[in-house]
């Protein structure tokens, strides 16, 4: 019938627009936890990588599982040259950059207002907000028109707890930064958008897994009553980069398992 041929045909045009393989995607922040979690999702999609961290070895471990051999980078994000060396790694190996992911970011110190030491509020927004600032300044320079921009938030961003005011504080700036940019690089239908992760048991999510009390209290706090897996985790990062997502712009996808509900 023609109708049930028209939907099979929508269908397979949907599908193939959310095929990533072949794009060129950056990953920083890959050599660990949520960041090695996304590397593998990009490689068995099909993307041709270009992973950073600040350590070679774990790079390595990362490097050794995947299906085609990466392009790495070792630097901090601290560093002001940093966003650029990647960005020419990328030009030499694959010709340019479709998708930038700027997932680096370090787990806070659990400590409040009145206690936390200035060094380690600076450390934080330094790696957490001035290195995402100094990597999409970049992306938005060198990436293909149509290209993507995705920046690893936190639910935390919207809704802070006490004792992580430096990490909230950083993931709620992220917004602002995303909603900011996405206007200024839309005329070339470039995206910049943010994915607002809850409680994973990687990351910073292990520092409340690992404490059964804190892992307790987040898992019945939210609605899915469990903490995010690796298998949670790469869905709206993958949609993002795609080409279904060539009309979500400026905005934060939130996978938290229903964390901001309640």
């Amino acid at each position: 019938m023609p109708t049930g041929t028209h939907r099979r045909q929508g269908g397979r045009r949907v599908f193939s627009e959310l095929d990533v393989s072949g794009k060129r995607v950056v990953i920083i922040g890959a050599g660990r936890g949520l960041g090695a979690v996304l590397a593998r999702a990009f490689d068995a999609a099909g993307a041709h990588l270009v992973l950073t961290a600040r350590d070679e070895s774990s790079l390595d471990e990362v490097t050794r599982v995947l299906t085609r051999r990466p392009v790495t980078v070792v630097g901090d994000v601290r560093d002001a040259t940093f966003a650029e060396d990647i960005a020419d790694a990328a030009q030499s190996a694959h010709g340019g950059i479709d998708t930038w992911i700027a997932n680096a970011g370090i787990s806070p110190i659990v400590a409040d207002v009145q206690s936390m030491r200035s060094e380690k509020w600076r450390d934080i927004i330094d790696v957490n907000l001035t290195g995402v600032f100094r990597g999409v300044q970049v992306a938005a320079r060198v990436l293909s028109d149509g290209g993507r921009i995705i920046v690893t938030s936190s639910v935390l961003g919207d809704r802070p707890r006490s004792g992580l005011s430096a990490y909230s504080v950083s993931k709620r700036a992220i917004h602002a930064l995303v909603e900011t940019l996405a206007q200024e690089v839309g005329d070339r239908s470039i995206t910049v958008n943010a994915v607002a992760l809850g409680w994973f048991d990687a990351g910073l999510g292990a520092l409340w897994s690992d404490d059964r009390s804190r892992g307790d209290e987040v898992i019945d706090h939210s609605a899915l009553k469990r903490l995010g897996t690796a298998a949670d985790l790469p869905g709206a990062f993958l949609f993002l980069a795609s080409d279904a997502a060539a009309f979500v712009t400026g905005t934060t996808i939130t996978v938290d398992g229903g964390y901001s509900l309640l």
